[in-house]
C-alpha cells in the first residue's frame, strides 16, 4: 500500500490526483475467515461445486469483503477513519477466488471532486480484478475540514 503524504486541508488537493493506491491478495482461507466475522457462510464463498452449481465459475468472494478492502487505502490516508462520512459503491462484478492461485484485488484513489466551503473531498476509488472493474461508481466523501 502507498498512501500520499498526508493532508491536512482540502486546499491542498487537485482534482485527478491519486491520493492511495493499494493491492489486496484473497485466499479461500481469507474467504472462510471473514465469512467467520461476519456471519455470510453462503458455501458459494468457499465450496466450488455449490457456486458451479448456481451457474457461477466458482467460488467468489464476499462483495462486502472487497467493498471493505477497496476504501481501506482511503481511510489509511485519511488519518482518521470518523473522517469517512459517506461511501458508496455498486457491485458490477464478482471477484473470483482460484483455490490455487487467490486473487488479487488493486485499488486506485483519485479526488473526484472538492467541496472547499465544506471542506469535503470526493474520493473515486478503482477497484479492479484480473483487469476489469467489480465496484462501480465507488466514491468516499472524507471532511478534512
Amino acid at each position: 500500500m502507498t498512501p500520499a503524504s498526508p493532508i491536512r486541508s482540502v486546499t491542498e488537493l487537485t482534482v485527478g490526483s491519486v491520493v492511495a493506491e493499494a493491492s489486496f491478495s484473497l485466499t479461500r482461507d481469507s474467504l472462510v475467515r471473514y465469512a467467520g466475522a461476519s456471519g455470510d457462510f453462503n458455501p458459494i464463498h468457499y465450496r466450488d461445486d455449490v457456486a458451479q452449481s448456481v451457474g457461477l465459475p466458482g467460488v467468489l468472494a464476499h462483495g462486502m469483503l472487497t467493498m471493505g478492502l477497496a476504501v481501506q487505502p482511503v481511510v489509511d490516508w485519511a488519518g482518521d477513519p470518523a473522517r469517512v462520512v459517506d461511501y458508496q459503491v455498486r457491485f458490477t462484478r464478482p471477484v473470483f477466488v482460484d483455490a490455487a492461485d487467490g486473487a488479487t484485488v488493486s485499488v486506485v484513489a483519485k479526488v473526484g471532486a472538492l467541496d472547499l466551503e465544506a471542506g469535503i473531498a470526493r474520493i473515486d476509488l478503482t477497484v479492479m480484478f484480473n483487469g476489469a472493474t467489480v465496484l462501480g461508481k465507488a466514491q468516499a466523501r472524507v471532511n478534512l475540514a
